[in-house]
């Protein structure tokens, strides 16, 4: 499997990402592009949304061409599709329900196989959760430092609205397909589709 060894602030510097849709509180982050020239070009502009994409959420050129590719396959916006499917990656959620510090540290967890998906194991970061889905920590992963830590932290993220979580016991669910208003950085997915529509 191929890794992205990347420097993550300097390239979040690079695609214009705020370190906080990556799990970093850096907060100084005085020119969040770095240094551009005058005016890009049309295919740079949708090449750098492509990137951003595929750097937050951490899949490669080939996963992510296929999910654009399953995206136009479904009725309506191909855009908000794509979205909605990154959006849906297990590692993904784990991230946004909470229980992992950044989708990098969410994909390990999955991948080490501490969380179920309606009761059953799964250890593929890119599994696509459908509504109704519950994510959990396995139970013999509950009396781990790191979970029972995160039962007794104050600073408890907030779950976007697509996903209903139960701080307690450890486990959400998927109440909700996620739209593009619930993707927390900014992106012109339009551009991508303009991209691979070429």
């Amino acid at each position: 499997m191929a890794k992205n060894m990347q420097p993550v602030l300097k390239r979040c510097r690079t695609l214009g990402v705020s370190p906080a849709a990556m799990g970093y509180n850096k907060t100084s982050n005085k020119n969040p592009g770095g240094q551009r020239r005058a005016k890009k070009s049309e295919y740079a502009t949708q090449l750098t949304e492509k990137q951003k994409v595929k750097f937050v959420y951490g899949i490669q050129e080939k996963q992510f061409r296929n999910y654009y590719d399953k995206a136009s396959r479904q009725g309506g916006n191909t855009g908000e599709n794509l979205l909605s499917l990154v959006e849906s990656r297990l590692d993904n959620v784990v991230y946004r329900l909470g229980f992992a510090n950044s989708r990098r540290q969410a994909r390990q967890l999955v991948n080490h196989g501490h969380f179920t998906v309606n009761g059953g194991r799964v250890n593929i970061p890119s599994y696509l959760v459908k509504t109704g889905d519950v994510i959990a920590v396995c139970e013999k992963s509950a009396s781990n430092n790191f979970f029972k830590g995160l039962k007794e932290a104050d600073a408890f993220v907030a779950a976007p609205k697509w996903l209903d979580r139960d701080k307690n016991t450890l486990t959400g669910k998927v109440i909700a397909v996620p739209t593009k208003a619930d993707i927390d950085f900014d992106i012109a997915v339009h551009l991508i589709v303009e991209l691979y529509s070429k």
